[in-house]
């Protein structure tokens, strides 16, 4: 009688799977190439040339890592898979840039029940269009198979990211002014955070399907909910190139008000008008059929803005002019004051255009 040892293709993991998805990303990966990328995939390391640096009189280093949240459940039940690497960059490289960072290059991190070739394939495709909007290379990742801790469909992303900002250029509280403008940048909509919320609202509770058409979105529920994050890192560096930005921020996790309030200093006070705009029906949809409080949709859900420029008043209309021409809406959301007795830095006023 023969007996089989055990076995790690027997224990649930298929490295010859993971073999072939990486052939398959790498006609993807390859356009996302930057001239200082050195070598190609399957390194234990991807490399960067650090000697194109020297141009810069103090270079500093921005770095973030980040995931989609369960965002990711959304396209693992739709079977859509790239679209959420658009989301991964968005979240990394949009933090980077922040500072005033130029997105220099990214690595990524799969991690699956089982390896499905195409599968990875496609989610890494999305995240190499996201690093080519970006403009950064994706300069390696790793792929991880983890059987009997995950589903065989079940998977989730996270990546890390580098910028270089040249350190008289660093933008932040100190460069905020009284008077200041706030700019508002449009989100393409819920972006990757209040994914928790959306899907209990209207998954959970409501019990709507992803398939079923809105007629309120003008789509599907999945196509709504697997719009990809914008990508806001080339608009913010060709801004600071078209006139004078003191500060950026991110709306994430957190929601408008808190991820403003990050940025602006001790003493001044940032007011946002809500009249200045309307929110896309999505959120509306999440707040009528959960009846979510709207302070609670504003901490969780972007509510329309996913990026905020900081600008001195002088510089307003051609911060406007720039991003109109690079097709982003944007608007004045709200100016920077004293903060008087205001106890945060940051707030929204007002009632929302309808």
């Amino acid at each position: 009688m023969s007996e089989t040892g055990a076995s790690y293709a027997a224990a649930g993991v298929d490295i010859e799977a993971g073999d072939r998805a990486v052939e398959l990303m790498k006609e993807w990966v390859k356009k996302t190439r930057r001239p200082e990328v050195l070598g190609g995939l399957g390194g234990f390391a991807g490399l960067f040339d650090a000697s194109a640096l020297k141009n810069y009189e103090r270079p500093l280093l921005a770095s973030a890592t980040d995931g989609v949240g369960t965002k990711v459940d959304v396209a693992r039940q739709l079977g859509v898979y790239d679209t959420i690497g658009h989301d991964l960059v968005a979240m990394v490289m949009d933090d980077i840039v922040v500072c005033g960072a130029e997105p220099l290059f990214m690595t990524d991190y799969i991690c699956v029940g089982k390896v499905h070739p195409e599968r990875v394939a496609a989610i890494v495709k999305g995240i190499a269009e996201g690093c080519v909007l970006a403009g950064c290379a994706l300069v390696g990742g790793e792929t991880a198979e983890h059987p009997g801790l995950l589903g065989p469909d079940d998977f989730d992303v996270a990546g890390a990211g580098t910028g270089v900002v040249e350190a008289d250029r660093l933008l932040g509280a100190d460069r905020i002014r009284t008077g200041d403008a706030v700019v508002a940048m449009a989100s393409s909509g819920l972006h990757s955070n209040g994914y928790s919320l959306v899907r209990h609202v209207l998954l959970n509770q409501a019990g709507l399907s992803l398939d079923a058409t809105i007629d309120e979105l003008g789509r599907t529920l999945g196509e709504e909910l697997l719009e990809p994050t914008r990508i806001y890192s080339l608009d913010c560096l060709a801004l600071m190139r078209a006139t004078e930005v003191h500060a950026f921020s991110h709306v994430t996790g957190g929601g408008l008000a808190a991820n403003l309030a990050r940025v602006i200093p001790d003493g001044l006070h940032a007011v946002v008008d809500r009249s200045t705009w309307t929110p896309a029906p999505v959120f509306d949809l999440v707040g009528r059929t959960g009846d979510v409080e709207r302070l609670e949709l504003e901490k969780t859900l972007n509510m329309g803005v996913g990026m905020i420029a900081i600008v001195p008043q002088e510089s307003a209309d051609v911060a406007l002019a720039t991003l109109a021409d690079r097709g982003v809406d944007a608007w004045i959301a709200g100016e920077i004051t004293d903060r008087g007795e205001h106890t945060t830095g940051a707030a929204l006023v007002g009632t929302y255009s309808s």
